[in-house]
């Protein structure tokens, strides 16, 4: 079954993309990025509602690409294939993903006037040099937000019906540790 979100509900399908036919998507990245795999992770752990699949090209043996692509684009931009088959790539990806994460705050700023601009222009940028990042940095990014949607993913949200799925949770290698762990943490 395809969920659907309201256009209204979601600032990043404006511009040309319509509710109908995009979630779930599928979003093709590379887990050898430091901060691309931090960012899936994040992603993964905010994901309850399921319209997001991720599928890493940078695995052995990948071959599944999206129409239109191959190897080469996939390692240039982040893409994402939306449930009616519509290949995105770049920024537009990002406001996508970020939308369907319901990560609705950063998505409408991506898509806000004059932001949207500077994301897109920006995006390619950050995409090209990713790997010139130090990890110490990507996870120094990353560290807030992976820890607030682990502790959101190990509470209510991930309950659904009197059962919790622990199985979608990250190694814990992916989530940084904390110096001062929070009381409620066990």
């Amino acid at each position: 079954m395809t969920r659907q979100i309201p256009a209204q509900t979601s600032p990043a399908l404006q511009g040309g993309l319509s509710a109908s036919g995009v979630y779930p998507i599928t979003i093709y990245f590379d887990g050898q990025c430091p901060i691309c795999l931090a960012e899936m992770t994040n992603l993964k752990l905010r994901n309850t509602a399921g319209l997001l699949q991720f599928e890493d090209v940078s695995r052995p043996g990948f071959t599944a690409f999206p129409p239109g692509t191959d190897m080469t684009a996939l390692m240039a931009l982040l893409h994402v294939q939306c449930a009616d088959g519509r290949v995105v790539r770049g920024a537009d990806a990002l406001r996508l993903v970020y939308a369907g994460a319901k990560l609705r705050g950063l998505a409408w700023l991506m898509n806000a006037p004059g932001l949207r601009q500077l994301a897109d222009w920006a995006y390619p940028i950050f995409a090209r040099n990713r790997y010139r990042i130090p990890r110490p940095v990507a996870r120094l990014m990353f560290e807030t937000s992976l820890r607030r949607a682990a502790e959101r993913r190990a509470g209510a949200s991930a309950c659904q019906d009197g059962a919790c799925d622990v199985s979608a949770d990250p190694p814990s290698e992916l989530i940084p540790a904390r110096s001062n762990p929070s009381p409620h943490q066990e």
